[in-house]
């Protein structure tokens, strides 16, 4: 736990302003994305403080496969349904702004606007799928 991690704190349940979103696994949480590029934006967050995506090793992709999963099952549990029109991923440092694992789930991504588009590209130098 860091204190001074705000997706620690939103784990935890200390920043009353964020609603944490229903999640099956006790490991993650998930919520919306205070500035969402997409009409379904949402983060799933480990509860556990881990660094950003580069600190990611080959033991980590059960964790990864499960994120995504608690990201499907979210889209699934607000009305969203074509999981062939979503985009999951990682912004690559620099580009990430709390350094703290933070899977982006957004849909439908046909929709994203001009500029998700750009920032949340598909496998780019600040983006990873």
């Amino acid at each position: 736990y860091d204190g001074k991690c705000v997706f620690c704190r939103i784990a935890r349940r200390e920043e009353p302003g964020t609603v944490l979103l229903p999640c099956e696994d006790e490991d993650l949480v998930c919520f919306r994305d205070i500035k969402p590029g997409a009409p379904h934006h949402y983060l799933v967050v480990p509860v556990k403080h881990m660094g950003n995506c580069k600190t990611l090793k080959t033991e980590h992709i059960p964790l990864v496969k499960r994120m995504m999963e608690v990201g499907k099952a979210v889209l699934q549990k607000n009305n969203f349904s074509d999981l062939n029109d979503v985009r999951m991923g990682f912004h690559w440092p620099p580009f990430c702004s709390i350094a703290h694992l933070h899977l982006h789930v957004l849909a439908p991504a046909s929709q994203l606007g001009f500029l998700s588009r750009i920032y949340y590209r598909i496998n780019s130098y600040w983006f990873i799928t």
